[in-house]
């Protein structure tokens, strides 16, 4: 086991001298102060190597295939963080003058109006601090709106089974109460079930589509044309965007109000907490109520902050994750209309490809293989005369074949769902080579099962009791503590 980096401290040792100061000392508060602080003493170059070592084992989008279904882990292009450490990107302050930042407002006026112009809809804030953050904002809207036409006492909003998770819990945050509404055999929102649901009770619905199941919702006009009717909204999830982006415009489509994930669709950095971004998009009829400030144009051309007359206020402090829209703002740039269109089609191909492929070997069911997919598919991990193996398995087993697993045991509506997402960013040799590496893994799962149950192998770190690791979690190490 390679040392911590608490075993290589020796007293004495020093990664850097301070100089004595120049200036007169200030007492330090006492309050806060420590007799003993076990910080480890140690030389620079210990230092480096153990973040290299521990930065190697990391598995990332720049290392290897990363399919992680719902989550479209593209790869990021390296101009995109070269156009953020802009010196006027870089070390501006949010409380700036606006007329010392009027490059990046400007930047900031623009992509509201392109994003706004990819989904078809009005207005755009890019407040909103991730997708789920943008969620949250939608349904405040929806609400907010529902209020000021008098229509207060509406409390339900509408989730279909194939949704994001996220949506649900959005929807309890925003104090509304959430009604599922399943999916038909065809993987279609249930269009009886959802009828029996809109009465004047309904704030609106929210849906994603392409669903989970990753599906074009074939009824999607029809669903729009339905909630209008009985006063609704409709909230469309736009984690899936990168599917018809340049294709299909979701405000031609019905839909009322969008959030876009700068993290996946537009290729900024996504995993390790952020930082994301989640711009809420919405219609001419809702756009006094976008959370604020957002960046509007006064007569003579200047850059301003400006509140949305009956604004839900702010959801986040200042103008949100800035650096992201710098990111997405320069994507969209290099691609231009017909490249966003090109994005979309080519991860739609790839998706498809690798579908039909593990469809043609047969060794993992694909509930909805009859039609085609979208950016993304569901397979099960049940196979045919290993019935101890379990989609959580087979994930781990891929790990040593050196992929990252793709999401599992979602959508629930799928029994041992393995959730695919190739993206557009990957080679026919790479989805081959998955492809491969789930085929030979079902032999195994058939003829050496306990390979499966002990996987992964080769991993830093080799399969855990889970749930001991969210009852009981160790989240730092402590010299003399060490886990049993």
């Amino acid at each position: 086991m390679e040392p911590f980096i608490y075993d290589l401290s020796r007293p004495g040792r020093r990664g850097v001298d301070m100089p004595d100061p120049d200036v007169p000392l200030t007492p330090l508060p006492s309050e806060y102060l420590r007799d003993d602080l076990p910080l480890p003493e140690i030389n620079e170059a210990e230092v480096v190597r153990h973040y290299i070592r521990l930065s190697q084992k990391n598995y990332a989008v720049d290392k290897g295939f990363y399919p992680l279904g719902s989550c479209t882990m593209k790869y990021n292009p390296k101009i995109n963080e070269r156009m953020a450490r802009l010196p006027g990107f870089a070390q501006i302050h949010p409380l700036q003058d606006p007329s010392t930042v009027q490059g990046a407002m400007q930047l900031m006026y623009e992509l509201q109006q392109m994003l706004a112009e990819i989904a078809g809809l009005a207005a755009v804030s890019l407040q909103p601090a991730a997708g789920a953050h943008g969620e949250l904002s939608g349904v405040l809207i929806m609400r907010a709106a529902q209020v000021a036409r008098g229509q207060g006492h509406r409390h339900k909003i509408l989730v279909p089974d194939s949704a994001h998770g996220t949506n649900p819990a959005s929807t309890t945050m925003s104090g509304l109460t959430v009604v599922e509404i399943p999916s038909g055999a065809d993987g279609n929102v249930d269009m009886d079930a959802l009828k029996a649901q809109l009465d004047d009770q309904v704030v609106g619905l929210m849906i994603t589509n392409p669903s989970t199941l990753g599906l074009f919702e074939q009824h999607i006009v029809e669903v729009c044309r339905l909630v209008h009717e009985a006063g609704g909204f409709v909230y469309g999830d736009g984690a899936n965007l990168n599917a018809i982006m340049g294709i299909a415009r979701p405000g031609d489509l019905g839909i009322d109000v969008l959030h876009f994930n700068l993290h996946k669709t537009f290729s900024t950095p996504h995993g390790g907490g952020g930082p994301g971004s989640g711009p809420v998009g919405v219609t001419a009829e809702l756009a006094d109520f976008l959370p604020g400030p957002i960046v509007a144009q006064n007569e003579a051309g200047e850059y301003v902050w400006m509140m949305p007359a009956r604004s839900i206020g702010r959801v986040k402090a200042f103008h949100g994750n800035f650096g992201m829209h710098v990111r997405a703002y320069t994507y969209i740039r290099m691609h231009g209309a017909e490249g966003l269109r090109r994005v979309s089609e080519d991860a739609v191909l790839n998706a498809n490809y690798l579908q039909a492929l593990l469809k043609q070997r047969g060794d993992y069911p694909i509930p909805h293989g009859d039609r085609f997919c979208m950016h993304e598919f569901v397979a099960q991990g049940r196979i045919a005369g290993a019935e101890g193996v379990h989609t959580l398995d087979i994930a781990k087993r891929l790990i040593d074949y050196g992929f990252h697993p793709p999401t599992i045991y979602f959508p629930l509506i799928v029994p041992e769902a393995l959730m695919i997402e190739p993206t557009e960013t990957e080679t026919k040799e790479t989805l081959d080579a998955f492809a491969d590496a789930l085929t030979a893994i079902a032999h195994e799962a058939r003829t050496d099962p306990e390979r499966l149950h002990t996987a992964p192998h080769t991993a830093p770190v080799r399969r855990l009791d889970e749930v001991r690791a969210a009852r009981q979690p160790i989240l730092a190490r402590v010299p003399g503590r060490e886990p049993a």
